[in-house]
């Protein structure tokens, strides 16, 4: 049948164009699994989040499944903080050898660390892993005394470090970092970072929900990058880039035309 609406392939869809990141809380295995044999070519990162790789007894058969399809996986910031805090940090990166990870996450969203020392684990791993940095806190007390001064100083920090991605934080429930604890995004703070000239290819936007998606796409287009995407989700967000839900129809068609 002939594509009518000129779609992209699914098939086709190349998988560094408008990253999805999606995070695994704990899914059972078989649905983890299902869901990456049905949508595969719209993944393009997993996270197993925060501590979840700890107590996920079929942790082994949930990264064949990722091996299988070639999708990225690696362990979220939190446990990478953990392990700082226990001085474990050389057990941590044993960890993800062990599990053939070729990603690491550092963070420093729970912990008092500062970012120049966040950067020397960066500048120390970058030459083993691919280097996804996280900016932003969970604790929003200290995210609002965050300026996007220094944001945009922390994402460029963290480039020049070696990240290949710097994440910005917004949590799985998007109420923290970029976002206010009532899940409002800081428009002014998302505003001046995309304005500073940054590299919105090497930005992961976490956006756990339809509005920050929504939000994200009409703004900078369907190739933004997004994290913290629910596996169940994955169909949605496709259909918001390709502005096949309402919620993104005119603001893609609009693009479409120009």
């Amino acid at each position: 049948m002939n594509n009518f609406l000129q779609l992209p392939e699914i098939i086709d869809r190349p998988k560094d164009m408008g990253i999805n990141s999606l995070i695994d809380n704990g899914l059972a295995t078989g649905i983890f699994c299902d869901i990456l044999d049905s949508h595969h070519p719209l993944i393009g990162h997993v996270k197993f989040g925060w501590g979840t790789s700890l107590v996920t007894k079929d942790i082994q058969q949930k990264i064949d499944a990722c091996k299988k399809h070639e999708i990225e996986y690696f362990f979220g910031g939190t446990l990478f903080e953990k392990s700082l805090l226990q001085n474990k940090v050389d057990d941590f990166i044993a960890f993800c050898q062990f599990y053939d990870c070729k990603m690491i996450e550092i963070s420093n969203g729970t912990i008092d660390l500062t970012n120049e020392n966040k950067t020397a684990y960066i500048e120390k791993y970058a030459p083993m892993f691919t280097i996804l940095s996280e900016v932003g806190y969970k604790d929003n007390d200290r995210s609002k005394e965050l300026s996007p001064k220094k944001w945009i100083e922390y994402i460029h920090q963290d480039f020049a470090a070696g990240a290949s991605y710097v994440i910005l934080e917004a949590r799985e429930s998007g109420t923290s970092g970029i976002c206010r604890a009532d899940g409002d995004l800081r428009f002014g703070l998302f505003s001046e970072v995309v304005e500073s000239g940054v590299d919105l290819n090497r930005l992961i936007f976490e956006a756990p929900n339809k509005s920050l998606q929504t939000y994200f796409i009409d703004h900078l287009g369907p190739s933004i990058n997004m994290g913290n995407i629910s596996p169940f989700d994955i169909i949605g967000v496709e259909t918001l880039r390709l502005g096949l839900r309402s919620d993104t129809l005119i603001s893609m068609e609009k693009r479409h035309a120009l």
